[in-house]
């Protein structure tokens, strides 16, 4: 038996390929929302971070969710996805 293919995604904050099951999706929806998705179902845009606030935190920086998105993100929203993640209790200080 050949082994199972195991799909990789590159990491927005420290752009480092990993399996897609250990990253967070987060999601730009058609409505212009943006939200974190746990179960990587939702429909939308999807774009991948680790679950480390330094990633996130990277991300906001250098501004790589509004390439990936192609659309401007304000301050509140990227406010809204550091809360969640500390919500889930996945994340580093």
């Amino acid at each position: 038996m050949t082994p199972k293919k195991i799909p990789l995604r590159m990491c927005l904050g420290c752009n480092e390929m990993k399996p897609k099951r250990e990253l967070i999706r987060v999601v730009h929806q058609k409505d212009c929302s943006i939200l974190l998705d746990a179960t990587g179902k939702q429909q939308g845009r999807g774009a991948y971070i680790c679950p480390q606030l330094s990633c996130l935190r990277a991300a906001r920086k250098a501004r790589r969710l509004e390439k990936a998105f192609s659309c401007r993100i304000s301050e509140e929203i990227y406010d809204a996805l550091e809360t969640a993640m500390q919500q889930e209790g996945k994340a580093d200080a």
